[in-house]
């Protein structure tokens, strides 16, 4: 599958993908994008000093990233670990201008993510413990019991991947969340409320990034 690298209306790169005609990150700014829903919304919303953080697309790594750089500034300890089933090659992810566009001194830290070996955990700090599965959600086994207490859900668009918003693999999802556990997503679309509100989580829509009006914020209830 081609994939081809672009910069967004921020500056910041992307990926797009023809044959789906898809990208991986808002075109008016993928790292604005990124900040709003999963660090201010999303990762700035967690009260505990440790969290276990869960992302479906680890894609090109930019919101690992931003919550290693973040995580760091509030002294929050994360156990970090995403699903990823098409990752970028080494030609492909060393391109992305990220690290340079913000959070310079953190540079180092975005190569680690992308080299370090997959289904295996990382200490990349003291207090960041990180592990990236190549895997596939539909078929991907999580513990039995609830472990997250963040999930940043960032699969290609319903209407792209249809699969990856069904109320089962929502399901799925959400009974790995613990209780007031939280899941922001970019999508705002009411089936997709329905079915997490249907899964446990008391769903609120909430101004989106540049670009998007609303997104979806949840808090598991039961």
């Amino acid at each position: 599958m081609e994939r081809l690298l672009m910069t967004t209306e921020d500056g910041s790169h992307t990926i797009f993908i023809p044959e789906m005609d898809e990208h991986y990150h808002s075109v008016h700014g993928a790292i604005q994008e990124s900040l709003h829903i999963y660090i201010e919304q999303g990762l700035l919303q967690t009260t505990k000093n440790e969290i276990s953080v869960l992302e479906i697309g680890f894609g090109t790594g930019l919101n690992a990233y931003l919550t290693y750089c973040y995580a760091l500034k509030r002294n929050i300890s994360v156990n970090y670990c995403c699903l990823e089933k098409y990752p970028l090659t080494e030609s492909e992810y060393s391109i992305l201008n990220y690290p340079t566009e913000i959070f310079p001194e953190h540079s180092h830290i975005f190569n680690t993510i992308h080299k370090s070996e997959w289904d295996e955990t990382i200490e990349i700090q003291a207090r960041f413990k990180f592990k990236k599965n190549q895997a596939d959600l539909l078929t991907f086994q999580f513990d039995e019991t609830p472990q997250f207490d963040l999930v940043y859900y960032d699969a290609f668009a319903p209407g792209k991947q249809p699969e990856m918003w069904t109320e089962q693999v929502l399901h799925k999802v959400a009974a790995t969340v613990k209780a007031d556990g939280i899941l922001v997503t970019y999508c705002a679309k009411g089936a997709v409320r329905r079915s997490l509100a249907a899964t446990g989580f008391s769903m609120e829509r909430i101004p989106g990034p540049t670009g998007k009006k609303e997104i979806l914020r949840g808090k598991k209830t039961f």
